[in-house]
């Protein structure tokens, strides 16, 4: 029986990082999975909640139940950050006893990030994927803390063919993004990005693998404004290679 997910795109992957949902696209596909698109879907409320308006949270969190209330199969999104609210803010948002509740706990029962569907749910760790470069990774914030994934994206990339995986000093301190704390905290979050910046471009690693979009984003540009020559691509990009025309490469030095 063919496994169906409905694909969660998330703000951020949607409108600034389209590449990775792509990718997603084609590393579920590989692996026989029928993959889907709810039509409607919005943010999930997530940047109100973290300002400290819960209330305006409720609108598109309503919006985004709607959208995915009326598919089944498992949702999947390439954010531990996005899932993680989902998951634990929404039974919270919405009275028990409206129906919005109960979409609410019916919808977090089979909402999954996109390493753990891969790992826990579908229980695979080689995609079939190959890579021929020097790789280190940064463990995200909501990943590793609110998800508990560890291990398991280091697991997916050491099973790629080719690829030479090397330990991050440092590997799980914040990059300092963190969301609306960039924002209102910028020096703070620049002090970060400058640290992380570091101790990757130490590592010797040609490519750094990020698991959640705005950690992608942020190291991305702390690297460019270093002139690093580490180039940093989300971890499901290099799952989505299964053979030598590899185009997500690191720079030239």
């Amino acid at each position: 029986m063919t496994t169906t997910v409905q694909l969660f795109v998330t703000c951020l992957a949607e409108n600034l990082c389209p590449d990775p949902l792509r990718a997603m696209v084609t590393v579920l596909e590989r692996l026989g999975v029928r993959c889907q698109i709810p039509e409607g879907q919005t943010c999930c409320g997530q940047p109100f909640h973290n300002s400290g308006f819960p209330e305006l949270a409720r609108r598109p969190a309503s919006q985004w139940l709607k959208a995915f209330g009326r598919t089944q199969g498992y949702i999947v999104a390439p954010s531990a950050s996005c899932v993680g609210y989902v998951r634990r803010r929404y039974p919270e948002l919405f009275p028990a006893g409206t129906p919005e509740h109960a979409m609410a706990m019916e919808a977090v029962g089979r909402t999954f990030e996109f390493i753990e569907f891969l790992t826990h749910v579908l229980q695979i760790t080689d995609v079939g994927a190959y890579y021929p470069y020097r790789v280190t990774y940064h463990a995200s914030c909501h990943l590793l803390r609110e998800l508990g994934l560890r291990d398991e994206p280091k697991r997916l990339l050491q099973a790629v063919k080719g690829l030479e995986f090397v330990p991050l000093p440092a590997e799980e301190t914040c990059c300092g993004f963190g969301g609306v704390f960039s924002v209102v905290l910028p020096e703070v979050s620049r002090d970060m990005m400058g640290a992380k910046v570091r101790s990757i471009s130490s590592s010797g690693a040609q490519v750094v693998a990020v698991a959640e979009t705005g950690c992608l984003m942020n190291i991305s540009g702390g690297l460019a404004i270093t002139r690093s020559p580490v180039r940093a691509c989300h971890l499901i990009q290099i799952l989505a290679h299964e053979n030598r025309q590899c185009t997500v490469r690191p720079r030239e030095r």
